[in-house]
């Protein structure tokens, strides 16, 4: 049963990675650039979260609320300072200031919050008692898998119906093909590109409190190489492609999962990579992106 436990694990891992890598392919997909500060942009949920429930003694619904309310007026004000006066400045400047602010938040969480690492309480279950038996001494499944799980499935089903049926996520998809033909047809690409900035920060608070239950540590650098992998995940499975994000997620999370448990724990990042390295000779746009050549 051991082989199911990894493939579950991987599954629930891999979710959480999906959440993330749906932040990049949003961004990526609309404002064409990496926000690299979007890994940094998880730990602060997961600070937020932690001194909720912990300081404040607030319910762990009311934690995530006010982490998801802080991550998203935060990733507003990140676009509307540091990236917004970018728009027609060379990529390399926009990807060197996305670094910028990735430190700048460490940093900041550093001062803050100090260095030290804290023990996140998992919003569901306790820690060592946390598990489901599906069959007892064999098979189980944690609270925080299932609630993974579950919430990558909502996240999906909801931006899939936000995208294709409301207003403003019509008016994404067409900033998305031509930000110029958009601006002519009305839309207004600035609030257009804030509100992906917000939905994509939104979804990193969720993400950070889902990580932070899996896996109760929480520091300044939590949220770097989750930030890393989720990117690698989106380019997996083809930046810019949301059914893509979730495939790429979870694909990403059950090769670490595997990775771990039958070649080495110290390698499984170097596993991950190389399986990037081949698909992407094989499909340089990913699983599930599409080849755009570009027009002269």
């Amino acid at each position: 049963m051991s082989f199911l436990n990894n493939v579950i694990t991987g599954i629930s891992l891999g979710s959480i990675y999906a959440i993330i890598a749906l932040g990049y392919t949003m961004v990526y997909g609309i404002a064409k650039m990496l926000n690299f500060a979007h890994g940094d942009v998880i730990m602060v949920g997961g600070y937020i979260c932690f001194f909720a429930m912990g300081r404040f003694h607030l319910p762990p619904v009311v934690g995530v609320l006010l982490a998801v309310a802080v991550c998203t007026a935060l990733g507003i004000v990140i676009e509307r300072l540091a990236y917004k006066p970018l728009r027609a400045a060379p990529s390399l400047a926009v990807l060197i200031t996305a670094i910028g602010v990735s430190y700048f938040l460490q940093n900041s969480a550093q001062i803050l919050w100090g260095a030290a690492t804290k023990t996140f309480t998992p919003i569901v279950g306790t820690v060592g008692d946390s598990s489901l038996e599906l069959i007892p001494g064999q098979l189980s499944i944690s609270y925080v898998a299932i609630l993974s799980i579950v919430c990558c499935v909502v996240v999906m089903i909801a931006l899939t119906v936000f995208t294709g049926r409301t207003k403003m996520g019509k008016a994404m998809r067409a900033c998305s093909e031509d930000k110029a033909a958009a601006q002519l047809m009305g839309i207004n690409v600035d609030a257009t590109i804030s509100m992906t900035f917000a939905i994509g920060s939104a979804l990193a608070a969720i993400a950070g409190v889902l990580m932070c239950s899996a896996y109760p540590v929480l520091s300044p650098t939590t949220g770097s190489m989750p930030g890393i992998r989720a990117f690698t995940a989106a380019v997996f499975g083809g930046i810019g492609s949301i059914p893509g994000a979730l495939l790429g997620g979870v694909l990403l999370g059950i090769i670490e999962t595997f990775g771990k448990a039958y070649i080495s724990t110290d390698l499984s990042d170097a596993v991950v990579f190389a399986v990037l390295i081949v698909v992407l000779l094989v499909r340089p746009a990913g699983l599930m992106g599409k080849y755009v050549p570009e027009k002269v």
